[in-house]
């Protein structure tokens, strides 16, 4: 894949999906073209008698394709010339118009295809120099897509989100969602580099493979430290590694559809609602955040945002709402609640 070179740095230019393919686009421009043409070629040959041919005096139907074309083109020989007063209105009044159009189709073109294709490999380098504040999505297969429809679901701008793998059809759909891609191998440094990895909001890896997975997320926490890694894994013994490699949320698939369906044994409400608090087209929604200032000093049952509160992260620790933690708010801590979700009030009204 060509590279940009800003600096010392190198970058692999994302993409991003147009609405009308390149050929679309170029067999709808020739289309019209072609069709203003014939379009004038047979008003000159319907009004043939206004028009002299000033080699042979006859007008055929070739010295009419030929006066049409040098018409629109500007070119203007002058052997064959419109004499009636018809004519030089239909000159006038249809095939100046025509021409026109057919300039600016071509114009066009030209600036569509040569232009603006140099133009926007320029604004998506540029782009992807100033990424900041981004999600990055290392690995889309199953898991990583169903996580980026589910981000785009919550709200997530897909300009904001960057999917890089090395599957060509798994970026088209990525792309096809409006989302940034790039086809590289998540495991190499400048790759990383090249998508700003430092300055992402959260990284989520899905490579597939356990031992993927655990490489990138390696490679990741190296060239960035604080950005928030979450993974994931499918064999219960390489959570422990994907921890230790630097993943701050270790996802296991199997494990999750484990406890869905003990739930569903102990209750046929439960799994229901597990599932019902991990999507956002569920009635309800678990949400992260940091305790608001006038929380601080509150007990956790008492969040000013009306929801329930689980859980607080102080220090690191994990409280559940029974532990006397829980009875007063502190400045940094972090607080999981439950809310009715936007769907949910959407359906209500």
């Amino acid at each position: 894949m060509e590279n940009i070179r800003y600096g010392k740095r190198r970058f692999t230019p994302l993409r991003r999906a147009v609405r009308l393919p390149v050929w679309g686009d170029l067999g709808i421009r020739i289309s019209t073209a072609v069709l203003l043409i014939f379009l004038v070629v047979m008003i000159h040959w319907w009004d043939r008698s206004g028009l002299v041919d000033n080699a042979d005096g006859e007008v055929s139907f070739l010295d009419v394709v030929y006066f049409t074309m040098i018409s629109i083109t500007t070119t203007g020989f002058g052997d064959i010339t419109p004499i009636s007063d018809r004519a030089r209105l239909v000159e006038a009044v249809i095939v100046t118009p025509v021409r026109f159009a057919v300039l600016f189709i071509f114009v066009g073109t030209a600036y569509n295809f040569i232009i603006k294709h140099s133009w926007e490999k320029w604004r998506m380098a540029r782009i992807q120099e100033q990424l900041n504040d981004h999600v990055v999505v290392l690995g889309f297969g199953v898991s990583g897509s169903e996580a980026v429809e589910e981000l785009i679901e919550r709200g997530t701008d897909p300009e904001c989100i960057v999917v890089m793998d090395t599957n060509p059809e798994q970026l088209a759909l990525a792309e096809s969602l409006g989302c940034n891609v790039i086809e590289a191998d998540a495991t190499r440094d400048e790759n990383l580099e090249a998508v700003r990895i430092a300055a992402a909001q959260t990284v989520l890896v899905s490579a597939g493979r356990d031992d993927a997975s655990i490489l990138i997320v390696l490679t990741v926490r190296h060239l960035a430290p604080y950005v928030p890694i979450s993974v994931v894994v499918r064999a219960s013994d390489n959570e422990l590694l994907a921890r230790q490699a630097g993943a701050d949320n270790v996802i296991n698939p199997v494990r999750f559809t484990g406890l869905l369906l003990a739930g569903s044994a102990r209750g046929a409400h439960i799994a229901e609602y597990m599932a019902d608090l991990a999507s956002v087209t569920g009635r309800v929604q678990l949400v992260e955040r940091k305790v608001l200032p006038e929380e601080i000093g509150l007990p956790l049952t008492q969040l000013t945002t009306g929801g329930v509160g689980l859980r607080i992260y102080r220090n690191g620790k994990a409280c559940g709402f029974w532990e006397h933690q829980a009875e007063a708010l502190q400045a940094g801590d972090v607080v999981v609640e439950i809310l009715p979700s936007e769907h949910d009030e959407e359906l209500t009204e």
